[in-house]
């Protein structure tokens, strides 16, 4: 029952979160993300454009073929999650400000900077995404193995369905831990939190994960040598590109909006002794 009220708290959380973006102009927030996300995809597609697999002839190369698939496969893995993890990671700094603001709106809850409370946010937030990281990673592999025993095509199986659900709420957890930390909970303390509101951190890991995953093709932004033989469909091409850059670069900044209206409305973050009172 818990999980599925947390669940539903989720999901209301990012339809207000929406909201309060647009009421408070905290779109002008997306410029930064923005620019980082063109920078990830672009890496990532000059790595996929320069990608190519060995060819196998014989049984001994066809085993090694199968070990190079494997670590290919774990090193595609880990980098297209950590592309997730490492927008947490480099704006931590945004983050952080984003979910304190957002906090001092709802409750008058003001937290005086600190260029050491900065530091150890960042540091916080690097092992927050380390620790999930080889969680998420160590769960894949079982997972990935338990599916290869059983199914010829492994993403066929019902359960490696399950490795998205483990990654959603990885997410979470690392956008939720921001506002933990403000309610002074180390991460052990932070990690038993989350457990118990695993329905929550889903939520909030699975539309930040849907959102930054877009199928967002960089080239087609810069491609104009089509523009003379078909400029409706380059300049609909270029212009659908956009909207979907756009849609990638919100996801940080809705995923820690939305994650401190969940905790307010969860646990009341007014009432957090560790914060200095705004009534005006």
């Amino acid at each position: 029952m818990r999980f599925f009220k947390n669940f539903i708290l989720g999901i209301r959380s990012y339809y207000k979160a929406i909201k309060f973006i647009i009421a408070h102009r905290f779109y002008w927030y997306l410029i930064i993300p923005a620019i980082l996300m063109l920078i990830i995809y672009y890496i990532g597609s000059l790595i996929k454009n320069n990608y190519t697999l060995p060819k196998a002839e014989n049984m001994n190369e066809i085993v090694w073929y199968l070990i190079y698939i494997l670590i290919e496969i774990s090193i595609a893995i880990l980098l297209m999650k950590f592309a997730k993890y490492l927008v947490v990671i480099i704006l931590s700094p945004l983050i952080s400000h984003l979910s304190m603001k957002t906090e001092k709106i709802l409750t008058g809850n003001t937290y005086p900077f600190s260029f050491k409370q900065l530091i150890q946010d960042v540091k916080r937030a690097g092992k927050i995404v380390i620790r999930n990281l080889m969680w998420e990673y160590f769960f894949f592999l079982i997972i990935l193995l338990v599916s290869f025993l059983g199914w010829e095509d492994p993403k066929s199986s019902p359960i490696f369905y399950l490795t998205f659900v483990i990654g959603f709420f990885y997410y979470g957890f690392a956008f939720l831990d921001y506002i933990n930390e403000r309610r002074r909970l180390d991460i052990d303390e932070s990690i038993i939190f989350v457990r118990k509101h695993r329905g929550l951190a889903i939520v909030i890991g699975g539309v930040y994960s849907l959102l930054i995953l877009v199928p967002l093709n960089v080239g087609a932004l810069f491609d104009y040598s089509n523009f003379s033989n078909a400029p409706f469909q380059t300049l609909g091409e270029i212009v659908f590109q956009l909207f979907l850059w756009l849609f990638a670069s919100t996801a940080p900044i809705v995923a820690i909006v939305a994650a401190t209206i969940a905790m307010n409305d969860l646990v009341d973050l007014k009432s957090n002794q560790y914060s200095q009172k705004n009534e005006n």
